[in-house]
C-alpha cells in the first residue's frame, strides 16, 4: 500500500495557511504516495478542493485526514487533533517544541513519530527545509507593509511643486531573516534604513541591501551560536544595549524590531525610555512578541497606542499571506518527506543529521535532550 499523507484544516485561530499546495502534491502523487486532503482544508489560502483532486488528491473527511500514515500541518496540533493520529503515525510541522513541550509529550504517549521543523538545523544540505526562515521573510515583508500603511508619511523621498518631502528613517532591530527582507522591503519603498544586531558577521549583509549598520560602542564576544543564531546576552549587557539605542530609536519613524532566542523570553531592545523619545505618529512592528516582545509596551497580538506612537504586536505575520506563505512552506515540507519517505513508507534515520535534529518522540518517547529538560524541570 502507498504511503498516506493526510493534510487537514488548518483550525488555530486566524490561521490560512495550508501545509501543501496542489503542486507539491502533484509531485508527490506521481512519486507514487498517496495524498489525503481535508474538505476545504485549502479554503484560506485560495485553493480549491477541485485543485487538489486534479492534482491527483483525495478529498476526505477530517478524521481521515488525521489519520493518514503522515500528517502535515502549519501549526502545532491540539489535544483534539493530537487523538485522531494513530500510534506508529508520522507527524510533521510547526511544533514550538521550546515554548510548548507538553504538546510534544502527548505525541509521545500517542505513539507518533514527531519532526519539528524549527528544530530543522541550519546546515546547507537542510535550507531547503529550512521552514523557519521561509515564514521569516514573509513576516519580514508583511512588517514593513503595515507600518507604511500605518505611519502619517511618505517612505520615500519626494520633490514636488510643494516642495521635498524627505524620506521616513526605518530602524531595523535584529538582522537575521526577516530583518533582512524587512531592509530590503523598506528600501524598495525607498525609505532611508539603518539596522542593528549583535553580530557583526551580518553588517555586509545589511550593507549589502543599501542600509546603513549600526554599531553600538560596547563588546559582545560569542555573540552567535554555532547555527549562526543570536546568544541571549547577560542580563547587564542587555540594559547596556538597549540605553544606547534609545537615540537611534528616538530618531526613528519605523522601527522593525525581530529580534529572538530559540527557546527564550525576546530580548528586551526598546524601553520606555525609548519609546518616550520618538515623535508622535511614529510606528513600531514588534516581529517578537509571540515571545514577549523586544518592546516593554508590546502586547501580543494588540496593537497599543503610547504617547501618540503606534506600537503592534502581531503574532503570525505569514497567515496573513496565504499563498505565498503556503507554497514556500509546502515546498520545505516536500524536502523533508522526499529525504525521509518512500512510496512504501516513511524511513526514520537517527544517523541522518537532519532528522536526528528535527525528530522530537519517536517509539513513544520524548527523544530531542533540550525539550526532555523542560519536562523535567
Amino acid at each position: 500500500m502507498a504511503l498516506r499523507i493526510g493534510v487537514p484544516a488548518e483550525t488555530a485561530a486566524g490561521e490560512r495557511r495550508v501545509a501543501l499546495v496542489p503542486d507539491v502534491v502533484k509531485r508527490l502523487t506521481q512519486q507514487g504516495m498517496s495524498v489525503r486532503v481535508e474538505r476545504g482544508a485549502g479554503a484560506g489560502a485560495f485553493i480549491t478542493d477541485a485543485e487538489y483532486e486534479a492534482a491527483g488528491a483525495q478529498i476526505v473527511t477530517r478524521e481521515e485526514a488525521w489519520a493518514s500514515d503522515l500528517v502535515v500541518h502549519v501549526q502545532p496540533p491540539s489535544e483534539e487533533e493530537i487523538a485522531l493520529l494513530r500510534s506508529g503515525s508520522v507527524y510533521i510541522g510547526f511544533l514550538s517544541p521550546l515554548d510548548r513541550p507538553e504538546v510534544v509529550e502527548k505525541l509521545a504517549r500517542q505513539g507518533v513519530t514527531a519532526l519539528a521543523m524549527e528544530l530543522v538545523p541550519r546546515i546547507s544540505r537542510a535550507q531547503k527545509m529550512d521552514a523557519l526562515s521561509a515564514m521569516a521573510a514573509v513576516a519580514g515583508y508583511k512588517a514593513v507593509l503595515i507600518a507604511a500603511n500605518l505611519l502619517p508619511k511618505f517612505f520615500p523621498l519626494l520633490t514636488t511643486a510643494a516642495g521635498t518631502v524627505r524620506p521616513a528613517s526605518v530602524l531595523v532591530l535584529g538582522a537575521g531573516v526577516a530583518g533582512l527582507q524587512a531592509i530590503a522591503t523598506a528600501r524598495r519603498l525607498g525609505a532611508r534604513v539603518s539596522a542593528y544586531d549583535i553580530r557583526d558577521a551580518v553588517k555586509e549583509e545589511v550593507q549589502s541591501l543599501g542600509a546603513t549598520f549600526l554599531e553600538l560602542p560596547f563588546e559582545v564576544p560569542d555573540a552567535q551560536d554555532v547555527s549562526g543564531y543570536a546568544k541571549a546576552l547577560a542580563e547587564e549587557k542587555q540594559r547596556q544595549q538597549a540605553q544606547l539605542l534609545v537615540p537611534h530609536i528616538g530618531r526613528s519613524d519605523v522601527v522593525i524590531s525581530t529580534a529572538q532566542v530559540p527557546g527564550r523570553r525576546a530580548p528586551v531592545l526598546i524601553t520606555e525610555e525609548a519609546v518616550a523619545a520618538m515623535q508622535p505618529g511614529t510606528v513600531i512592528i514588534d516581529l517578537a512578541a509571540p515571545s514577549g516582545g523586544n518592546c516593554v509596551l508590546t502586547r501580543p497580538g494588540e496593537t497599543v497606542v503610547h504617547n501618540g506612537v503606534q506600537i503592534v504586536g502581531p503574532l503570525n505575520l505569514p497567515a496573513e499571506m496565504p499563498v505565498h506563505a503556503s507554497q514556500m512552506y509546502a515546498r520545505t515540507l516536500l524536502a523533508m518527506i522526499q529525504e525521509f519517505a518512500t512510496p512504501e513508507g516513511f524511513k526514520p534515520d537517527f544517523e541522518d543529521e537532519i532528522f536526528k535534529g528535527a525528530c522530537v518522540t519517536y517509539n513513544g518517547e520524548v527523544v530531542n535532550e533540550r525539550v526532555r529538560a523542560l519536562l523535567a524541570a
